[in-house]
């Protein structure tokens, strides 16, 4: 299996014509015709049903472009490495980040490493934890930013100057909004709407032995989606401060929780990792400004 055949596969999947696609290759379509008829004998599965003016992947081949996909991703950051490894003028960073408000720290790193390296660029994954791992322990991700405990048997971390309170973003015309903080029984008979990650991780323990009251509607992964729904009439989000907008001219609020519940921010990456050039100096960069003596 070829890695320029696999980017034949992929444009031919995006496109969803060989017609489109061979243009956009600058082959002919016999060319690519004959490119995928070799690639469904060599796989011995057919990966596209034709008619007469479009092309559809079967489940094979949807299994076939998220594989190619993660191949062609890490085909392209290793070649980037390697080029940088010639000189340090640029390159590209791969991170992977929980929504906090605490990314600004790393957002510091970054500017002073471009003021000194302009071409440098800086790839940010958004997503579940679990997801963003997966594509860590790949090698598909230089570093990772988690709100959560480290597993220190897989990998090697830096704390950053950054706590997250959690709280819970409601209308501004929620009984709750009177409060000045909410309690664990205030929220047990209301519909809630958290992190899939909270669920899991954070919730429990604040929640304790009641959690399992906990009339959950709905989950998200992106903080702004979860305002829209609470904005919309849906229920009360439970996620962390800064993360959506409650200034006047919106129709929502923050209230923290109490007991006060938080939590920390790391920077992680996988333990006897090898870092590119460029990848290698962000991670100093932290320690420098975050941990000088580290």
């Amino acid at each position: 299996m070829e890695i320029r055949v696999l980017r034949y596969f992929l444009e031919v999947a995006r496109e969803g014509s060989i017609t489109h696609a061979a243009q956009r290759l600058h082959i002919s379509q016999p060319t690519l015709s004959k490119q995928l008829k070799d690639l469904e004998t060599e796989l011995g599965k057919k990966l596209f049903t034709r008619s007469s003016f479009s092309v559809h992947l079967t489940d094979e081949g949807m299994l076939l472009r998220k594989r190619a996909e993660d191949i062609l991703d890490m085909v392209d950051k290793t070649t980037g490495e390697f080029k940088a490894l010639r000189e340090i003028t640029g390159g590209d960073i791969r991170i992977g980040c929980a929504e906090s408000d605490g990314i600004k720290y790393l957002a510091h790193c970054v500017k002073a490493l471009q003021d000194g390296y302009p071409r440098i660029r800086v790839h940010l994954y958004s997503g579940d934890t679990e997801d963003l791992a997966e594509r860590l322990d790949r090698g598909q991700l230089d570093f990772m930013v988690i709100s959560q405990d480290v597993d220190l048997s897989k990998y090697n971390y830096l704390k950053l100057p950054a706590i997250d309170s959690w709280g819970v973003i409601m209308r501004k015309d929620s009984p709750l909004a009177a409060k000045d903080a909410v309690q664990m029984d205030d929220l047990l008979e209301l519909p809630i709407i958290t992190s899939r990650q909270g669920i899991r991780e954070d919730l429990p323990k604040w929640f304790t032995e009641k959690v399992d009251r906990l009339n959950i509607v709905a989950t998200f992964n992106l903080a702004y989606n979860a305002g829209i729904l609470v904005r919309e009439g849906l229920g009360y989000a439970i996620t962390f401060d800064r993360l959506i907008n409650t200034g006047t001219d919106s129709e929502l609020c923050f209230r923290p929780l109490t007991p006060v519940l938080e939590t920390k921010m790391y920077v992680i990456w996988k333990k006897y990792q090898v870092f590119s050039p460029v990848a290698g100096l962000l991670l100093h960069e932290m320690k420098t400004r975050y941990h000088p003596t580290a």
